[in-house]
This record gives C-alpha cells, sequence and structure tokens, in this order.
C-alpha cells in the first residue's frame, strides 16, 4: 500500500503490530477503537534495525524491511475490510519498539499493544517490549487481553482509588458512552494496609470503611454530574487482594480503565503493583491513564 507510511495524526489510535496473533488481535480492537472514536488508526512495525545496524549484513536488513511493510500491508487491508471509512497509516520504524510507540503517539495519541508476543529479536508485545512501553507511557495505553470471543457484557470497568481517579473515571465514561454501555466504578481497599493502626479497634475499622466509600461517592457523584444519561454503578469492596478483586471484575466487563500509579517506585511511571498484574492477568482490555507522581511533603513545602 504505496503512499500510506506518514506521521499518525496526534490523536490517532496506534496499534504495534509484530506478526504474532495478539497483535493481530490487537489491530482489529484498535481498529474498532479508532471507529468508535471516529479518530485515524495507525499501525507500527518497528524492526530495531538501527540498533541492530553492527550484527547484521545489507541483505538481512532489506529482508526484514521487505517483512516488516508486507506486515503493515496485510494488517491495513485487514483493518481496512473490517472499517472500510476508517483513515488507516502506517509506519516502518528502524527505531526500537518502545521509543517507536511512545514517539507515535506524541501528546494525545492513544497507544495499543497485545498481550504477548513473538520473543526474541521481533517481540513488541507484552513481554518485556510490551511492559516497558505500558511502564513508560505518558499518553493512554490499551493492552489487549481476553480471548475476544466471548459475548460482550455491556459494561465498562474503572477502577477508582480516591478522587485522584476522577480523570480516569471521566476517561471510562466517555468509554461507555462510545459503547452504548454502563459504567461501573469499582473500588477496593485493603485492611492490611493499614493493619498497624486499626488491629482490635472495630470503630477504627468501620470509620476507615466509611472512608473509602466517601472516596468512591465524591468520585461517583462528580460522573453523574456530569454524564447525566449514562448509567453509573459504584462499588467498595475490602480484600486483602486488591488486584485479585479487579482480575475477577474483568470477566464482567468489556474495557478496565485504570489510573496510571501514583507513588515513586516499582515499575515505571505508570505500573505499579495492581496494574502490572491486571495487564498480565485481566480478562478483558486494560486500559490504563498515566499520571505522574506526586510530590513529597517535603518537596511540596
Amino acid at each position: 500500500m504505496e503512499g500510506t507510511i506518514r506521521t499518525p495524526d496526534t490523536s490517532s489510535v496506534i496499534v504495534g503490530v509484530d506478526g504474532s496473533k495478539p497483535a493481530r488481535a490487537a489491530a482489529l480492537w484498535a481498529a474498532d477503537e479508532a471507529a468508535r472514536r471516529g479518530r485515524p488508526l495507525h499501525v507500527l512495525y518497528a524492526a530495531d534495525t538501527d540498533n541492530k545496524a553492527l550484527y547484521l549484513s545489507a541483505h538481512t536488513v532489506d529482508g526484514i524491511r521487505a517483512a516488516g511493510r508486507t506486515l503493515l500491508d496485510d494488517t491495513a487491508r485487514a483493518v481496512t475490510a473490517a472499517h472500510p471509512d476508517l483513515q488507516v497509516t502506517t509506519e516502518f520504524s528502524r527505531h526500537d519498539a518502545v521509543t517507536a510507540l511512545h514517539a507515535a503517539g506524541g501528546p494525545y495519541g492513544t497507544v495499543v499493544v497485545g498481550s504477548r508476543g513473538l520473543g526474541g529479536f521481533n517481540s513488541l508485545m507484552l513481554g518485556s517490549i510490551g511492559l516497558k512501553t505500558a511502564a513508560g507511557a505518558r499518553t493512554p495505553v490499551v493492552v489487549v487481553r481476553g480471548n475476544g470471543d466471548g459475548a460482550e457484557t455491556g459494561v465498562v470497568l474503572a477502577a477508582v482509588r480516591d478522587e485522584h481517579d476522577l480523570v480516569c473515571a471521566r476517561y471510562a465514561a466517555r468509554e461507555a458512552e462510545l459503547r452504548k454501555a454502563s459504567l461501573r466504578l469499582l473500588h477496593v481497599w485493603s485492611l492490611l494496609e493499614s493493619v498497624g493502626n486499626v488491629v482490635g479497634q472495630l470503630d477504627a475499622v468501620d470509620e476507615l470503611a466509611q472512608e473509602h466509600v466517601r472516596h468512591l461517592t465524591a468520585v461517583a457523584d462528580q460522573v453523574h454530574e456530569e454524564f447525566p444519561a449514562l448509567r453509573v454503578h459504584a462499588d467498595a469492596e475490602k480484600s486483602v487482594s486488591v488486584g485479585g478483586v479487579l482480575v475477577e471484575a474483568t470477566r464482567h466487563a468489556d474495557l478496565l480503565v485504570m489510573g496510571g500509579r501514583r507513588e515513586r517506585g516499582f515499575i515505571g511511571t505508570t505500573l505499579g503493583r495492581a496494574t502490572h498484574t491486571l495487564v498480565h492477568h485481566a480478562h478483558c482490555p486494560v486500559l490504563l491513564i498515566p499520571r505522574m507522581p506526586e510530590p513529597k511533603e517535603e518537596e511540596a513545602s
């Protein structure tokens, strides 16, 4: 498809492909998402030939380029067959996959990756490269999980920790509207996080539970106000495993929307313990909305 290799629109949906079945599924999901949003789809293949130039012959590089462009053309034909009116662009990148996907995402794009890849030199998905793409993202990233052959549930699920997740909840509300689905706001809290302060103090446990409900209610009330036509359900659950409850909840959702982690450390600026669990074990696609770490108290003073 000559002439389709160009820079993506800044608000495009960008999907990485590598020839694997999960990447193919991610491309088809990304095409559906782009069509729902009325935005272009940008399909990217990152060959990483710049970093491998000293170890590859010119003949090998030419073969990689030909295979990559064939894959891009095949993917573009497949998504266009499903969405004839969708604007589709493609890109063969000589850079590594993480760099290429982040660059293509720009300041406003949504990057889509599959749940796992081919492994080795050509790997682009979760696995390590997809994980790094999600961990270092500064724009929304979708990890397309699930087998894709289940019936739609008509539910978009949003994980809400506190009022800082209002941006995430708004994003989930818009996704629910696009799908004509309902929105479920789910707040999961662990008593173990505060066990040192509340052991043996039932009043303190009740007060802690009420505080968690207040966080969820504040977000739910704002979403109700901004999206009055949307069906919104808000649930708060206590568990020893926040990630486990969220994973189970994804069995009954078409999409999980989560805010990126706030604390420093762990894995990059986006993946905390719960988000790391979900991108590996969720039963539906996971949309991560990154947010920068909050300043430490001494830095903010």
